[in-house]
This record gives structure tokens, C-alpha cells and sequence, in this order.
């Protein structure tokens, strides 16, 4: 599977915030959506940033509750990691694992077109390798 087979089956929304929205308004947006990780996008939709829930705890672990003030600018990843729609499921593994996050914003023509977690690159596998055992078994009893 490809990533955009994995948006098909997910959908495409994704929460986004500013650069210049507060880290406390990320926090909130976080946790009433039940997510780990927000992409910060420009006026034109393309990605400037991405903010996660590691990063929001470890800068109030150095700044203490100001951090929360702090607009996203200064706190975002400003190198995001993306992927294309065209990319396969063991692309994203291999990029997720080689930078230790969870989260790979979809980007298209330019600007954001979803975002893959770890969790749907798992759920995608597991569909595969359920896909391949049924084949199997279809194969050898038709033998």
C-alpha cells in the first residue's frame, strides 16, 4: 500500500495551526483532538513546521509554563520530514524509523494534502500481511 491508499481509507483533514498561534493553543487543540502531533502551515498552505506533544513537554521541562506563551515559530521543527502520495508503506517505516518520529505530513503540488502517523503505517501493514496470508491459504487449497 501507498500512502495514498492509506488517506483513502483515512481522510485527508488534518489540524493545523499557524506560526504564530501559542503553544498553549496547540497543547489544547492536541488533547481535545486526541492527536500527538499539529502541523504549523503558511497562508498558502504549505508547511513551515510541525509541533508535537514531545516537543511541548520538553520545552516546559526548560522554560517551565512561559513556555506555553511562546508562539509556534519558536518552538516547531522548522526541517519537516514529508512524503508523496506515491511512496510506499515501507518508505514511511523506513523514514520514521530513521527519525525517530511518528508523524510524516502528506505534501503535494507545494502544499499539505494529509499526514500519515505510525499508527496508520501499522494498521496499513497489518492489512497487507492479512491480504498475503488469505492469498496464500486461497492458493493452496485451490492446488
Amino acid at each position: 500500500m501507498n500512502v495514498a491508499g492509506i488517506l483513502e481509507l483515512k481522510g485527508r483533514d488534518v489540524a493545523t495551526a499557524t506560526p504564530t498561534d501559542s503553544i498553549e493553543s496547540i497543547a489544547r487543540n492536541l488533547a481535545a483532538l486526541k492527536i500527538g502531533a499539529i502541523v504549523v502551515v503558511e497562508a498558502d498552505g504549505s508547511v513551515c513546521g510541525i509541533v508535537s506533544e514531545r516537543d511541548i513537554v520538553r520545552s516546559i521541562a526548560s522554560k517551565g509554563a512561559e513556555a506555553l506563551a511562546q508562539p509556534a515559530s519558536e518552538l516547531m521543527t522548522r526541517a519537516v520530514v514529508t512524503c508523496a502520495e506515491d511512496e510506499t508503506n515501507a518508505k514511511l517505516m523506513e523514514k520514521m524509523t530513521a527519525g525517530r518520529f511518528r508523524h510524516l505530513p502528506v505534501v503535494a503540488s507545494g502544499k499539505l494534502a494529509g499526514i500519515v502517523s505510525i499508527g496508520d503505517v501499522v494498521k496499513a501493514r497489518i492489512a497487507e500481511a492479512e491480504a498475503e496470508a488469505e492469498a496464500m491459504r486461497s492458493y493452496i487449497t485451490s492446488a
